[in-house]
């Protein structure tokens, strides 16, 4: 078609199982991507697709919203400008309860799709919400893990994929991690969060409460910064779309990474060079590093809670 009539992206929306089937296609056509999270069905199906991402030169956004809040952003520019010093330990959790009443109950099993290993894959819990863990504290600290330690638990009877996950993390560099993702925490209902402990300060963020970061240090009183205020980044800023003290949150981050990914494609389709800062999103080594940390979760549960080095990316380039 013309240019000006012209597909600049397609959004894939759909089930695990149908995302690399599907992204391949449209990338071998030309198209630039923006992709729903976990990558594809498999981490086999995620090597191919960053194989064909970088022989196509597309750009490959992956749709972790939870990087689009603006505290979040904040919080990552603490990090990077060594704020919290050097980060010695990552907390971060991931607990709904919204399956726990199918324990007992007759129909026990969780009736939706991502508990059937056809179209999720090898996980469930860990597949659906622990990768947005695992992705908000790769974001905000900017740290690439070397093993994990896993247990994985089915507690609702005929299920074969895990409700409940909980993780012992080594960070290459020396920190250390705790993960632990839920489906069955009888009475969170999305309560994403994440603590980051450095030699300087420690910083703690709620999704629940997303307009406001908390930054703690041993000899001062807490503070807690919030959304829309002048004291902020620039990247802060940038991802605000209201003013102070009106609240803003699951929607916006949703636009707010489609709109950072938008720079990136109008760039490409124009034919202009890849901007020297970059662009604010996740990116398909962000998928491939969210497959790898399913996979190394199930291997480590599956041999008893041993420790499992994580693959390597450079590997797979």
């Amino acid at each position: 078609l013309p240019a000006d009539q012209r597909l600049d992206f397609v959004s894939i929306v759909t089930r695990n199982d149908t995302h690399f089937p599907i992204a391949s296609e449209f990338l071998n056509a030309g198209f630039n991507i923006i992709c729903e999270k976990p990558l594809a069905y498999s981490l086999a199906e995620a090597r191919k697709l960053c194989d064909l991402v970088r022989r196509s030169s597309k750009v490959f956004a992956l749709m972790h919203n939870y990087t689009g809040y603006p505290m979040v952003k904040e919080a990552r520019e603490k990090v990077r400008s060594g704020e919290l010093g050097k980060i010695l330990k990552v907390v971060v959790e991931y607990p709904q309860g919204y399956a726990v009443g199918r324990i007992g109950a007759k129909d026990a099993q969780i009736s939706n799709w991502r508990a059937q290993p056809s179209i999720a894959g090898i996980s469930n819990c860990m597949g659906d919400i622990g990768t947005h863990a695992e992705n908000l504290a790769r974001y905000i600290t900017g740290l690439e893990i070397d093993e994990i330690c896993a247990e994985l638990t089915s507690f609702i009877p005929g299920t074969s994929l895990d409700d409940d996950g909980n993780c012992l993390i080594r960070y290459k560099g020396g920190a250390r991690g705790i993960l632990y993702a839920s489906q069955i925490s009888n009475g969170d209902e999305n309560n994403l969060n994440i603590r980051i402990y450095g030699t300087k300060a420690g910083l703690e963020w709620h999704q629940e409460h997303p307009n406001e970061l908390i930054i703690k240090t041993a000899d001062k009183p807490v503070q807690i910064w919030r959304r829309g205020n002048s004291y902020l980044s620039d990247a802060a800023r940038s991802a605000t779309r209201t003013p102070f003290g009106h609240p803003e949150a699951f929607i916006e981050a949703f636009a707010n990474v489609y709109l950072n990914a938008a720079q990136a494609i109008a760039d490409e389709v124009s034919g202009r060079k890849t901007r020297k800062r970059g662009y604010d999103f996740p990116t398909i080594d962000d998928g491939w590093a969210g497959m790898a940390f399913i996979e190394t979760v199930v291997k480590s549960s599956a041999k008893g809670a041993r420790w499992v080095k994580f693959p390597s990316l450079q590997r797979n380039r």
